[in-house]
């Protein structure tokens, strides 16, 4: 399925809304706070303990390009620390599977799309590109790493003013809040994480 969005299509609406260069944003603050979440995930892992020392190992296990499975690491790590629900949020399908395997009943999320190679698929697969998903349809394609899907994500959410998904509230607030700057009302639990990070020096 062709994308029906484009990411300086996403960009350049959500600055229009907001007057905040998405990516900007979100990338400088994800750089900052990388080393206090990995500290915070090692220390108090949350509440899928077992996912999280599995996503920790295979960060230690890297040997290259290893800030940017750092990066990687910090987002899908905090769902995690934060107890939402991130199983059908965050996907990793084959290129040659079909997209509609995957995409079936994910309302909101991003698919990792990675090489059919069996001899790397469990140990260090070989991606190809990231998807977008809204509503069971792939809506961006052709994203190259999982900051940038997870910073379009949000921006293509805020533009469309649509609703967080209940099971991953808490995860678009802290993007909304803290990474991005913007400072509505939000739940008790965004302003918590962001002390635990002030104090994790």
């Amino acid at each position: 399925m062709a994308s029906i969005f484009w990411e300086d299509q996403i960009c350049a609406e959500f600055n229009r809304i907001t007057q905040i260069n998405l990516k900007s944003a979100f990338f400088s603050c994800l750089d900052e706070y990388i080393p206090r979440m990995i500290k915070l995930y090692r220390v108090r892992g949350g509440a899928h303990e077992n996912d999280m020392k599995t996503l920790l190992d295979q960060l230690d296990n890297q040997t290259s390009d290893v800030f940017a499975h750092r990066k990687a690491t910090a987002l899908k790590g905090l769902p995690l620390f934060i107890r939402d629900k991130a199983k059908h949020f965050l996907k990793t399908c084959l290129d040659t599977e079909p997209e509609e395997y995957h995409t079936k009943g994910m309302k909101m999320g991003i698919i990792t799309i990675v090489e059919d190679d069996l001899a790397t698929i469990h140990s260090n697969p070989n991606v190809r590109c990231l998807s977008l998903v809204l509503e069971d349809h792939i809506v961006l394609d052709n994203v190259q790493d999982l900051p940038t899907a997870m910073a379009l994500l949000f921006g293509l959410i805020y533009a469309l003013n649509m609703n967080y998904p209940k099971e991953l509230k808490y995860n678009f607030e802290i993007i909304q809040k803290v990474f991005i700057g913007l400072d509505p009302q939000c739940s008790a639990r965004v302003p918590s994480f962001k002390n635990k990070l002030l104090m994790s020096k």
